[in-house]
């Protein structure tokens, strides 16, 4: 299995064990806020790169 799909199959398990232990909105907030917050906490240069990696692979 790649990284991807492993890191993939980890965020759906966390995604149901949150949903199972929290209400519905604590649980969309966690899952939607914790990848939000790790990108505003990259410098400038890191978003330009991630941003620049992500729109190359589109391409393929």
């Amino acid at each position: 299995m790649s990284k991807n799909a492993k890191i993939a199959v980890g965020g759906v398990a966390a995604g149901i064990v949150l949903m199972w232990i929290l209400p519905f909105w604590a649980a969309l907030l966690v899952l939607v806020g914790v990848p939000v917050g790790a990108y505003l906490l990259l410098d400038p240069s890191q978003r330009r790169r991630l941003r620049r990696i992500n729109r190359r692979e589109i391409g393929r």
